[in-house]
């Protein structure tokens, strides 16, 4: 027997004992919400591992981008030959500027975070680029109408407070370093905001790109060549694991979810770095470091608590 069923706002067809029918455009947004918070929790985990690779490496800086992003942007290529054949080749050609901006982004990010080191404090480095949810959601708002959830402003504030408490608020900074950590920042916020606005970008191609980008851009700052067989190995597996899972997982998840929730996931990154390496190296991490990487997974699990209650009705 079918009937109707009184619900706030209207009402629903039911079915059998008056359970509503199942919308499959719901199901589906539901379905697509959930894989993309896995995705984007994944590439935290992925680019929290660099402190752990960067112990393993004794190689400068530069020479270890150029190489991360090279095995980068072959496990990406290699992954998307994998599911998608020849039309993985075809991606490439159909990038358009959506894509090559993205990827433009990501390269640039990725040296501006580098520079930045150069001229100014990790601690600053952090707490700036801890700011990116609150950058997310103004481009979200100015270019998607996208206004953010209470929930994810209030997880935001909390995670920035998390990592302010783990890196301290010292002034010993500089300006022009400050400002690059600033450019890496809005940079960052734009490739979600360009991710979710076209959901039809070719996505691993645009990772794949980006990836080789970051590694080219790098080449003349770097000693490419200047390593042995052992090194090798552990620079393809940094670009394997940090570079190709972080960014192909979310450069996929980030077209799924609202830039404030990509960006407030990802600051997992933040605590989970000196975990890897403690359980790695024995390095114990501050009382403030524990203290501010809880206050961040408080905010975030809290945050994804409360999407989960919201996706279930």
């Amino acid at each position: 027997m079918t009937g109707k069923t009184q619900i706030a706002g209207g009402t629903r067809p039911v079915t059998g004992k008056g359970a509503p029918r199942s919308d499959p455009t719901v199901d589906r947004h539901r379905a697509q919400y959930r894989l993309g918070l896995v995705q984007v929790m994944g590439s935290a985990v992925a680019w929290s591992m660099a402190g752990f690779f960067t112990r393993l490496i004794h190689l400068d800086t530069w020479t270890m981008l150029v190489w991360r992003g090279l095995f980068g942007a072959l496990g990406i290529a290699a992954v998307a030959l994998t599911i998608e054949g020849r039309d993985a080749c075809r991606d490439f050609l159909r990038l358009g500027r959506a894509g090559c901006l993205y990827a433009v982004l990501s390269a640039g990010g990725m040296v501006l975070f580098i520079a930045s080191l150069r001229h100014t404090t990790v601690a600053h480095v952090a707490v700036i680029y801890a700011t990116v949810p609150f950058f997310a959601a103004a481009l979200g708002w100015i270019v998607l109408r996208d206004i953010p959830s209470r929930s994810a402003v209030v997880a935001s504030i909390a995670a920035l407070i998390g990592v302010i408490v783990m890196v301290g608020l010292g002034h010993d900074g500089g300006l022009s370093g400050d400002m690059l950590a600033l450019g890496m920042t809005a940079g960052m916020a734009g490739m979600m905001v360009l991710a979710r606005r076209f959901g039809d970008m070719p996505a691993l191609a645009a990772a794949a790109l980006s990836a080789l980008l970051s590694g080219l851009v790098c080449w003349p700052f770097a000693q490419p060549l200047a390593l042995n067989g052992a090194d090798l190995f552990l620079l393809a597996l940094f670009g394997l694991v940090n570079s190709a899972t972080g960014l192909a997982l979310f450069t996929l998840g980030a077209r799924l979810l609202p830039p404030v929730e990509t960006a407030l996931i990802g600051a997992l990154d933040a605590p989970l770095a000196p975990l890897w390496v403690w359980l790695a190296f024995a390095e114990v991490p501050s009382s403030g470091t524990i203290l501010g990487g809880l206050i961040v997974f408080c905010a975030v699990a809290a945050h994804l608590g409360l999407a989960a209650r919201r996706t279930s009705r």
